[in-house]
């Protein structure tokens, strides 16, 4: 077809076929008008009709491929859609007396998150494969290979034709994290109770068991790493049969790692272990086992039913608070949160109530429907912080920002305090409270990772109490407000000190170095047991400063790798205990005061001030730093002033002169000295509380 153009000329408009990828000429036509007759000319172009044609292909197939996308997405979509109606159905059709609701507790290091990978492939919940610590949710849980917060998960079980939904609950191992642990049994009717078989019953273990025997929870012991070259399995079973008097019968042998003769356990929850009691048809009863914060949803709360249900869309109220929130989501754990139209009774799971502010999630706190009252169920005790570190900006400009992200932080981890401090050195910052020493390693650990050098942290310190005269108590946990010695005398009558009774089992080769450890940390032996199993079960009673002192690395040291630790609060002790400043200059550092037993001040104030002085730098001026306690100073370092040599220009000058020259400019550095500052960097105090 020709066409006229407005300018005159002539052309042809080519026809694309798709079936071909050959050029397609583009055919132009020219016309010239003279007098006598019209003239055309023809000429043919060939790159810019492939170069079109290349071009409008590529879009064709670039839209096929998107179409082809969204379709596969809205595919995948649909198959969701329909997995998640059939396993609610499924779900819904489950009777309470078909719930288990079990934990797995063992020792640090035995195996749990690996087992829970596999109990979550075995019923479908993850597909197997490369899965490791699905339920060690953050970072540093699985880079040290540990679990710091208990992590839930739901599943369904298919036992002889009948569907079970099984409620797991995968418990920290280490003493830090035991109201972790406390809160979790509250929220199960049994547990497995885990041994590793090379390594056999350690303290924790027997800590772990006494916990869930005092709650009448039904145990199974399950031996874990029988795959293992040094692993031995009679001497696991004597243990329990001996320590825990288990009956041997209900012992299973497995290996988490390669899977091997994990399926037995499931059917084994099934018959040992009880369902949970509860009344569906009764008004809403429950209470919050945990709560995280979500960034996108706000707070999030983890809560067991135990009668009633619970819909979304209702409006419930929590008994302590008295405050009202609407249900905007809930659902269970699949491993991550899989939304339901409603939770009922033996169901633990999750809920979404549009909380502003997590702290007003209590953890044990009773919620109930609005209109429909209940009797609050007994809470779970505060966990008290037990160990104290200081966070100081190295730039004081940045503690806004740090302050929002430190917030953020405290968020997601609840038995972590958070308080506003000021230093006289280091300006604004924050007194930070843990559970334990491994609990304030870890936290410091994301603190440097995340921060790094923004960050001033102090060595740790732990609460001590101030009896006065009139009977009041004092707990304080910032060394700079003890009482120094001027106001002892007047109206203090007693100081103490926190005390913990620690339970450490290891090869009885190393008896002696222990004891030796524990004395030196001015440990009081209350138990010793020899073990059939060639161990030795020791308990002391030490001082919590000095737990939190490195302690438990130490004894791995002492040794060589073999011992585990537990601990528990034993109360306060009257304690002859004094705080160590340091001076510079007549000046304290408030930052750096530390409390501490008597006979640790002069070893310690030496130690000090040696340190102190290879951070600071030459002045103009004499700089002296002491260390002082009870108003006595116990050690002492001078840094000589830089001084010019005065001296340099005479030659066979009296010795008057000399002398008179020198006097002068001693006068003038003392005159300097009396008027001057130290001016110490941020990177000196970084490396002084740096071990």
């Amino acid at each position: 077809m020709i066409t006229k153009a407005l300018s005159g000329s002539l052309f042809i408009k080519p026809i694309f076929t798709y079936t071909t990828f050959k050029k397609i000429p583009f055919y132009s036509l020219s016309s010239s008008s003279s007098s006598n007759s019209n003239s055309y000319s023809y000429s043919y172009s060939y790159s810019y009709s492939y170069s079109r044609f290349s071009t409008f292909s590529k879009l064709l197939n670039n839209n096929t491929e998107n179409n082809n996308k969204i379709k596969k997405q809205n595919s995948s979509a649909k198959k969701e859609d329909k997995v998640k109606l059939e396993t609610q159905e499924r779900i819904s059709k489950i009777p309470i007396s078909n719930y288990r609701n079990f934990s797995i507790v063992a020792h640090i290091d035995h195996g749990k998150s690996t087992l829970s990978d596999r109990l979550l492939e075995l019923t479908g919940v993850i597909k197997p494969g490369d899965n490791k610590q699905v339920l060690d949710k953050l970072d540093v849980e699985r880079e040290r290979g540990i679990t710091i917060k208990a992590q839930t998960c739901s599943m369904i079980y298919n036992y002889n034709n009948t569907d079970y939904l099984l409620h797991l609950v995968d418990c920290p191992g280490h003493v830090d994290f035991r109201s972790e642990v406390t809160r979790s049994f509250a929220s199960v009717n049994g547990a497995l109770l885990l041994i590793d078989a090379s390594q056999g019953v350690q303290a924790q273990t027997v800590a772990n068991f006494y916990l869930a025997y005092s709650l009448n929870l039904k145990l199974i012991p399950i031996i874990n790493k029988i795959d293992m070259d040094n692993a031995d399995i009679p001497k696991s079973i004597d243990q329990i049969k001996n320590f825990f008097e288990l009956p041997t019968e209900d012992i299973i042998s497995v290996s988490a790692k390669t899977g091997l003769n994990v399926p037995s356990i499931l059917p084994a929850i099934i018959e040992k272990i009880p369902s949970p009691t509860g009344d569906i048809s009764g008004r809403l009863k429950s209470f919050i086992v945990d709560s995280w914060y979500d960034s996108y949803v706000g707070c999030v709360l983890l809560i067991k039913i135990v009668d009633g249900v619970l819909k979304k869309g209702q409006r419930i109220m929590s008994a302590h608070t008295r405050k009202k929130y609407e249900v905007k989501e809930l659902g269970i754990m699949y491993p991550d949160r899989f939304a339901m139209d409603q939770i009922s009774a033996g169901q633990v799971g999750y809920i979404i109530p549009g909380m502003k502010n997590s702290s007003e999630a209590l953890i044990g706190d009773t919620l109930m429907l609005v209109g429909q009252e209940v009797e609050p169920l007994p809470g779970f005790e505060e966990s008290k912080p037990m160990v104290f570190v200081g966070a100081f900006p190295s730039n004081g400009g940045e503690f806004q920002m740090l302050d929002e992200s430190l917030q953020k932080l405290v968020l997601n981890d609840r038995s972590v305090t958070l308080q506003k401090e000021t230093s006289n050195a280091l300006g604004q910052g924050w007194r930070i409270g843990f559970l334990g020493s491994l609990h304030a390693s870890v936290f410091k650990e994301r603190l440097e990772k995340e921060y790094g050098a923004q960050l001033i942290i102090t060595a740790p310190t732990v609460p001590y109490k101030v009896q006065f005269k009139d009977g009041k108590e004092k707990i304080i946990s910032n060394p700079d407000d003890f009482p120094d010695y001027t106001t002892r005398g007047g109206r203090i009558e007693s100081l103490l000190e926190p005390f913990v009774e620690i339970m450490s089992t290891f090869p009885s080769d190393f008896l002696g170095t222990v004891i030796k450890l524990c004395q030196d940390n001015r440990g009081i032996q209350t138990d010793l047991q020899y073990l059939n199993t060639g161990q030795v079960l020791l308990k002391y009673r030490i001082p919590l400063s000095r737990l939190v002192d490195d302690f438990f690395g130490k004894l791995k040291s002492a040794t060589s790798g073999y011992a585990s630790l537990d601990y528990e609060d034993a109360g306060y002790e009257i304690s002859d205990i004094i705080k160590l400043e340091l001076l510079v200059n007549g000046k304290g550092i408030d930052a750096l005061a530390q409390v501490m037993h008597k006979s640790e001040i002069e070893s310690t104030a030496k130690h000090w001030v040696k340190k102190f002085k290879q951070h600071i730098r030459f002045q103009l001026f004499d700089v002296i730093i002491q260390a002082k306690a009870n108003n006595k100073i116990m050690a002492r370092e001078t840094i000589k002033a830089k001084r010019k040599d005065v001296l340099a220009k005479l030659h066979a000058s009296d010795v008057s002169r000399r002398k008179k020259l020198l006097s002068k400019q001693k006068e003038g550095k003392k005159k300097l000295q009396s008027v001057g500052n130290v001016t110490i960097d941020q990177e000196a105090y970084q490396s002084f509380l740096r071990r």
